[in-house]
């Protein structure tokens, strides 16, 4: 009996290494679910004095803005974690996080500097596989589970590493880039967004060298990358929920309820849009979006007022984002409908509060594009400061053309 209590821990002891690891657990839980809350809506959702003052902050304020949004890209950081998780060595951690960084830089420059799109739901769901990737190679889940040796890890990061940059560069081209300085906003972006891996680096290897000196390491290691492979599925998945929305967007709306969602159609709405003859559109706007230029076009809802749209541009296609900003609101909030990169889209909305809701176009080609918008239903024009020019009256259309809006 005194042999067996001698050979025991200390209760004290048992006691302190388990409040510390349920400490930890506590502590990775709270932090995944911030970074899951974490907005990155950083694009047109600024008003357009924030985006002048980015304009106006040169190359400094892309600078900031590429190291707070790393700072908060938690599927990047969860990755760059990932990377490093059984790495002791500097060489070996500079080596990979380097090549991590090669890959990335690659493509944020070159897509953003040509003006590259893709749809950034689909993006961000390979990026959360390229999380469970990591973490399943981290507990060599290719010889345990699937018995095959792993790829080669430094081809894969430089390979992943050119998808996180497309990610990168979506955000990128949201932003107001200059045309005179546009290689130097997107480096000086670039530069911010390795100012923010370095800093998250440095305190992701100081947690995991003072968790490494604990006897609760190796399943510590296990259970963060499981953690990590269910994470890296679970943003996969929301990503591409995401991407259904936006690619039968008229389905969702038809479908949701009035009491949840912002954006539906209603009968009479889905009857005319399925018989454009029948349709008399009340206005037909034309915007001209400049080279590597960027315009909004906005009409004034009363909450409960519908109305259905119809918009095209003369060849080319843009990323838009359709959205609303409740009237009086000075935080900034706006709500999103739908986002997309075409030529074309067409639908309705039931405005869920009084406010403008309308389109940010970004056209990113060589080439001024003109959209041709149309509308019906119970909305007010904003002029946008310009006189309304009216053409063909036995179209009984008006026409409004906005070189600036």
């Amino acid at each position: 009996m005194n042999a067996f209590r001698l050979n025991r821990k200390p209760p004290y002891l048992e006691r302190s290494s388990i409040h510390k690891f349920r400490s930890f657990i506590i502590l990775l839980l709270g932090f995944s679910v911030y970074m899951l809350l974490t907005s990155q809506a950083f694009a047109h959702g600024m008003s357009e004095e924030e985006k002048q003052s980015i304009i106006d902050g040169g190359n400094m304020a892309y600078m900031w803005l590429g190291a707070t949004h790393m700072l908060s890209g938690y599927d990047h950081l969860a990755f760059v974690f990932g990377i490093i998780f059984f790495l002791t060595t500097f060489r070996d951690i500079a080596k990979y996080v380097t090549a991590f960084t090669i890959g990335h830089s690659i493509t944020l420059i070159y897509a953003t500097f040509n003006g590259i799109q893709l749809n950034y739901f689909l993006i961000d769901a390979v990026i959360g596989l390229s999380v469970s990737y990591i973490a399943f190679a981290n507990i060599d889940g290719f010889r345990k589970y699937l018995n095959i040796n792993p790829p080669r890890m430094m081809e894969m990061i430089i390979g992943l590493g050119l998808i996180h940059g497309f990610g990168l560069s979506t955000r990128l081209q949201a932003l107001p880039l200059s045309e005179d300085q546009l290689l130097l906003n997107i480096i000086s972006f670039n530069v911010g967004v390795e100012l923010g891996q370095i800093s998250a680096l440095a305190l992701m290897l100081l947690l995991i060298a003072a968790w490494r000196k604990s006897h609760f390491f190796q399943t510590f290691s296990l259970i963060t990358n499981y953690m990590l492979i269910l994470w890296g599925g679970f943003l996969f998945l929301m990503q591409m929920h995401g991407y259904e929305h936006t690619s039968n967007a008229e389905e969702y709306m038809l479908a949701t309820p009035a009491a949840v969602t912002s954006a539906q159609h209603t009968d009479s709405d889905a009857k005319m849009m399925a018989d454009p003859m029948e349709q008399r559109w009340q206005d037909t706007i034309t915007v001209i979006i400049p080279a590597k230029g960027d315009k909004e076009y906005k009409i004034l809802l009363k909450n409960g007022a519908s109305f259905v749209y119809s918009w095209q541009t003369d060849g080319e296609s843009l990323f838009y984002d359709f959205h609303g900003e409740p009237s009086g609101d000075t935080t900034g909030y706006f709500q999103s409908f739908d986002k997309d990169t075409e030529s074309q889209a067409s639908g309705s909305l039931t405005a869920s509060f009084l406010g403008t809701h309308g389109w940010y176009w970004r056209n990113r080609g060589r080439s001024p594009v003109t959209i041709t918008l149309k509308l019906k239903g119970d909305y007010e024009l904003q002029q946008h400061g310009q006189e309304p020019e009216q053409v063909n009256p036995a179209e009984q259309t008006e026409t409004y053309t906005h070189d600036s809006l």
